[in-house]
């Protein structure tokens, strides 16, 4: 091989280098500025992330976000998992089996709570009157969700073995259809479920309320992007707590938004709004919560352990106030 050809291959070599080092930079440059892949459900207790991104607020805060809804929690949670989303929204429980499997991902705010907002519906003309009318029959539940954790509480307080009833894991879209087809003979769901079943002439039999749980709606976070990506974490809620001034001092509009996205009349969304509390923190009333369920589901034999919340809940990325 001559000197003229070792120098040509050298100086293409070099250029090789070079050039990948380039692509490189820009596929890490990519990764900084690629949006945060936020999943949320599409139901009354997410105001907060629905508004968010409805009202435009996390690009006012400075940070490209790729919002996804989804009908339920786990379905949050298994897009958190797959790596399909960056940050989810989810119910305590969803939330407390993810980190009882000591998965890589941080509780990083509540975004919402409701002692009453999951609610048991039956049919109007249904006999099923009192708890103990609920043996033998026909429950429809979203397996894995905060609605389905109270539930166990529900029947554990009132007496009713889980093995007297029939559980149907269902979506929270399909509940009120296969109750007046008579597939099931109750639902159990978080709004907008039950009022859209209220419109069709279902009943409220009870409320999941009263057995010392507030239920908390929280946000989950990769420990990934945690780690890369805090700032944008911190603007992430910042367009949060706009979303948390503008339910509490425009209601009426969030009742608009919120109908657009679950499909129930304003009216109705204005009221189902009432069962929730909006508020972005994570202090000791929603760890407490969290840890009640916690303790409940490793009763129940859901868990096989209680997850140390010191490590699965992480309130740096709020205000020292709306946090432990």
């Amino acid at each position: 091989m001559t000197r003229r050809r070792i120098v040509c291959l050298l100086l293409l070599l070099a250029a090789a280098v070079a050039g990948a080092a380039i692509a490189a930079g820009l596929f890490a440059a990519r990764g900084r500025t690629r949006p945060l892949r936020l999943a949320y459900q599409n139901r009354i207790g997410a105001a907060l992330c629905i508004v968010a991104a409805e009202k435009g607020f996390f690009a006012a805060e400075g940070v490209p976000v790729e919002a996804a809804r989804f009908e339920s929690g786990p379905a949050c949670s298994e897009a958190l998992y797959s790596g399909a989303a960056d940050v989810a929204d989810m119910g305590d429980t969803t939330a407390v089996i993810l980190a009882s499997r000591g998965a890589p991902f941080r509780i990083i705010a509540g975004v919402g709570a409701g002692e009453h907002r999951h609610r048991l519906m039956v049919r109007q003309d249904s006999p099923i009157r009192l708890p103990p009318d609920l043996r033998g029959r026909r429950i429809a539940v979203k397996k894995g969700t905060s609605t389905y954790g109270g539930l166990l509480a529900y029947l554990a307080a009132n007496s009713v073995p889980l093995a007297d009833v029939k559980i149907v894991d269902l979506a929270p879209g399909d509940m009120p259809a296969a109750m007046t087809a008579g597939a099931v003979d109750a639902f159990v769901a978080s709004e907008p479920t039950p009022s859209a079943a209220e419109e069709r002439g279902a009943r409220q039999l009870a409320t999941m309320g009263g057995l010392g749980n507030t239920y908390p709606l929280v946000l989950m976070a990769r420990d990934d992007v945690l780690n890369a990506r805090g700032e944008d974490i911190h603007k992430l809620l910042r367009a949060l707590r706009r979303a948390e001034a503008f339910v509490a001092e425009r209601p009426d509009q969030t009742a608009e938004i919120l109908a657009r996205v679950t499909g129930l009349a304003p009216p109705v969304a204005r009221r189902a709004m009432a069962l929730h509390v909006y508020r972005l923190r994570l202090d000791e009333e929603v760890l407490r919560s969290l840890k009640r369920t916690a303790e409940f589901l490793k009763a129940e034999g859901q868990i096989e352990a209680v997850p140390d919340l010191s490590r699965a809940a992480d309130g740096t990325y709020l205000p020292p106030e709306r946090r432990q």
